[in-house]
């Protein structure tokens, strides 16, 4: 029997080890997590009774061998959930589907709601027509920003960068606008010195723009216009957020012989003629296998093989860039925003999702309201907030460093001068929880990655899986089909890894108006 390793416990690394397992009695599949807990980024933190979703993740996918996978672990929702029955709001329920109310594996349907907090005013996701657009803006804003849509669509800028990629789209006043200070906020970076590639992969910023773009495309009409967006409207999410799906996993994964070590963090990483021989963790065990499937950082990956790595390949790995990551986690009495929708909700909260935050005065970049995702993540959804304040930092800085005291003072002063909460506004608990890590740049060396992955297919046992494990800004579904792609060939016999590489590159992967994991 043939023994696999797979690096991390996160949504490529356990989709790799179930596939395995499932379609095949020939391996002995070992997965190392660094932590205590699955999930990598999708995971789910617990708190006093709460929980928390690290980055929000929407679970939709365009690929059906996902959206299989998901529902064979959690079925949809068959009956409603316990805020659909206080609100008497309608979902299409599954026939025969678990009832959220007395089974815990199961799928809600969820709303999708998500918007923009500019000029402390909350704008449509998507932006409509309607006059309070225009009193939002302001007729001179619009106006002027709808020249500048028309000069971009016929004078073009290089793509020699995303801030080019970006005013290529929406013109020079929307990208400044909408786009400038947050992407700022999140790479800590201005657009300017990242690569277009970053648009290109992964269209996230048209989830805030798009929809302004298509407002201002019905002033400025242009025939040979292409729609580079398709929002959904509902999205599935289970009940104890996207950790309890990939607990699931765990549980099923050892169910058929796996085996998951837990604080088994990879160190080093032997290689000899053309293969990995074994790995060792921070704990001192030492692993061999047949086959080794990573998720774990391409920097650290081959900063653990040594010295024997080449010098172009070492300096490129070692020269990429990540983006580190901090949720704040608040239990509030009440917020200050109004709910003027047409949306019901427990409380009259704002029904978003998510809320992002384009005030570059505030280093706050979005808000997820808990209660929205599911009213299950809540322990007291009839009578608490349970919100998550996501800050976009690097490990080590002023920001990581503070105590988690200061940290949630921090946060607190921030929604009191956003108009988010007031004076009298009551914080019941709190938790802050830190993320390594989070988002691979696409900067310094990312754009010679080319020869990093020429030098890591080299070795023919070792696959490179995940967002971490390709750097590369993936969905969770997207992590996934590396997963499926790789245990394909590895079952296949398949010698080439260039379709592993592919996910999330080719047009059919592409959620444009995905903005889950935004982590």
């Amino acid at each position: 029997m043939k023994k696999c390793i797979i690096i991390g416990g996160g949504p490529a690394g356990l989709t790799a080890g179930y596939e395995l397992l499932k379609n095949s009695d020939e391996y002995e599949v070992v997965i190392l997590e660094a932590s205590d807990v699955l999930g990598g980024i999708s995971r789910t933190v617990k708190h006093n009774g709460n929980r928390m979703d690290i980055g929000g993740h929407r679970f939709f996918s365009k690929d059906k061998s996902v959206t299989d996978f998901w529902a064979s672990l959690m079925p949809t929702q068959g009956a409603p959930s316990v805020d659909d029955k206080i609100l008497g709001r309608e979902k299409p329920l599954a026939k025969g589907g678990p009832d959220p109310e007395t089974e815990d594996r199961v799928m809600l349907i969820r709303r999708r709601v998500s918007r923009i907090f500019y000029l402390n005013k909350f704008f449509d996701y998507p932006i409509s027509m309607k006059p309070q657009t225009f009193i939002n803006m302001g007729l001179p804003r619009t106006v002027k920003a709808g020249f500048s849509y028309l000069k971009s669509t016929v004078s073009k800028k290089e793509e020699t960068s995303l801030e080019n990629f970006y005013i290529n789209r929406f013109g020079k006043v929307l990208y400044s606008m909408f786009f400038e200070g947050y992407t700022e906020k999140l790479w800590g970076r201005h657009p300017g010195e990242i690569s277009a590639d970053w648009g290109a992969q992964r269209v996230k910023g048209l989830s805030i723009l798009a929809v302004i773009k298509d407002m201002l495309s019905k002033l400025v009409p242009n025939k040979n216009r292409k729609v580079e967006t398709s929002l959904i409207e509902e999205f599935v999410y289970p009940k104890f957020g996207p950790g309890q799906l990939w607990e699931a996993v765990g549980d099923e994964f050892t169910g058929m012989g796996g085996k998951i070590l837990y604080g088994h963090k990879v160190k080093d990483v032997e290689i000899a003629e053309g293969k990995v021989i074994s790995v060792t963790c921070e704990n001192g065990e030492k692993l061999s296998g047949d086959i080794f499937i990573s998720s774990m950082p391409v920097k650290d990956l081959v900063a653990g093989m040594g010295s024997d790595v080449p010098e172009a390949p070492a300096q490129i790995a070692k020269g990429l860039p990540y983006r580190d990551f901090v949720t704040v986690g608040l239990l509030l009495n009440k917020l200050n925003l109004k709910n003027e929708t047409d949306i019901k909700t427990l409380g009259n909260i704002v029904p978003d999702c998510w809320i992002y935050v384009q005030d570059t005065g505030v280093k706050l970049g979005r808000i997820q309201i808990f209660n929205n995702w599911s009213p299950y993540l809540v322990s007291d959804p009839l009578n608490t907030v349970w919100v998550g304040l996501e800050y976009f930092c690097a490990e080590g800085d002023a920001f990581w460093n503070m105590s988690e005291q200061e940290c949630v003072d921090f946060a607190v002063k921030e929604l009191k001068s956003m108009g988010v909460i007031d004076a009298d506004a009551r914080v019941l608990d709190s938790h802050r929880e830190k993320v390594q890590k989070a988002y691979p740049a696409y900067f310094d060396t990312y754009d010679r990655m080319g020869e990093l992955v020429e030098y890591l297919d080299t070795f023919e046992n070792l696959y490179c899986v995940g967002r971490n494990g390709q750097h590369r800004y993936n969905n969770m579904d997207h992590s996934m089909v590396t997963s499926f792609e790789t245990v394909s060939n590895i079952l296949s016999g398949k010698k080439t890894k260039e379709n592993i590489w592919s996910v999330n590159t080719e047009a059919e992967y592409h959620e444009e108006n995905s903005d889950e994991n935004k982590n």
